[in-house]
């Protein structure tokens, strides 16, 4: 079995509002694995705290209590403390790619300075390098000249992944890479993605809100809601038998063209309203004000996370044992 990578313990990210002793509980206490070579899905609505624990493990944000271990070191620190081979084993590829790179320089230039800071290759080799992480996201070598503005945006995101592979990292954080692109190149980075995937031996953290996505990409699923993970399990156990009323609801709402697939989806479940603010927790179950089959305990005790089938775990009282 594969040695874990990445180990998310208790993490917790709260930030300060302008009223005193309130706080928006964005990350509140979760745990995650990802083993090395391994796609873990995290997936939920807007709001649910997926970037945030992204960033967190980027180390943007310091958590507020918590650890992440990364190869055995801990990481619970902000980027700038940490050392040059923790920052370069883990990169990240932002959401909108244009806004994440550099308009005044050109593709060449964005590319070239991962491999400058991190002292990848000599100067004399610089350009070969450049060339290569072109070539191995299907771009040619007349992109070292081109500015971000001139190119599309599936071509701006190819770039950012290219930037992204430039240190050799083991880990690949991805921030919803292809929700701000027209549908008719998400295709082109999701397969790029996973062929690099497959090659290179990377682990993902794919943060996403679509649940249609991860069905062919990840090996692991963790559910996210309102800062807390509600379910995990591997991806081919997670789409045969969603336990939570939450994955239940997010697996039925995804559109379908063939009736095999229609069959494997869970009876339509309709959440009542939106999901509340995370400066304002409900008390219990976090999700029981949406739930349809939400019982009196559900408001006063909060679920703990239980394993219901071999790797697949819940927080939910209909599984309480």
């Amino acid at each position: 079995m594969a040695e874990d990578m990445l180990i998310i313990k208790d993490l917790k990210k709260y930030f300060p509002t302008e009223k005193k002793d309130l706080y928006v509980r964005a990350v509140d206490s979760i745990n995650l694995t990802i083993k090395k070579g391994e796609v873990v899905g995290l997936v939920g609505e807007s709001g649910s705290g997926k970037s945030t624990t992204a960033y967190m493990v980027m180390g943007s944000y310091a958590p507020t209590s918590g650890k992440i271990i990364f190869n055995g070191q801990d990481i619970s620190i902000p980027a700038k403390k940490r050392p040059l081979t923790i920052k370069k084993n883990i990169q990240i590829v932002f959401q909108d790619p244009g806004t994440s790179l550099n308009p005044q320089r050109t593709v060449g230039q964005i590319l070239g300075l991962p491999l400058r800071v991190h002292h990848i290759v000599p100067n004399k080799d610089m350009n070969d390098r450049i060339i290569k992480l072109l070539d191995m996201v299907g771009l040619s070598e007349d992109y070292m000249y081109k500015y971000p503005r001139t190119l599309g945006g599936g071509e701006r995101q190819l770039v950012a992944i290219a930037r992204a592979l430039a240190t050799d990292p083991s880990l690949l954080v991805l921030d919803e890479p292809t929700s701000a692109l027209d549908v008719s190149v998400q295709a082109k980075i999701i397969n790029t993605l996973m062929n690099l995937q497959k090659q290179l031996g990377m682990s993902y953290l794919f943060i996403t809100h679509d649940m249609s996505l991860m069905r062919n990409i990840a090996d692991r699923i963790a559910i996210m809601y309102l800062g807390k993970i509600v379910e995990i399990a591997a991806a081919t156990d997670f789409f045969q038998r969603p336990l939570h009323p939450y994955t239940q609801m997010l697996l039925s709402s995804i559109p379908v063209v063939l009736k095999a697939e229609q069959e494997l989806k869970p009876k339509r479940i309709r959440s009542q309203g939106e999901i509340p603010s995370p400066v304002n927790i409900p008390s219990g179950c976090r999700f029981h004000t949406r739930c349809p089959q939400a019982g009196e305990y559900c408001m006063k005790e909060e679920p703990s996370m239980v394993e219901v089938f071999n790797q697949h775990f819940v927080s939910c009282h209909l599984y309480k044992k």
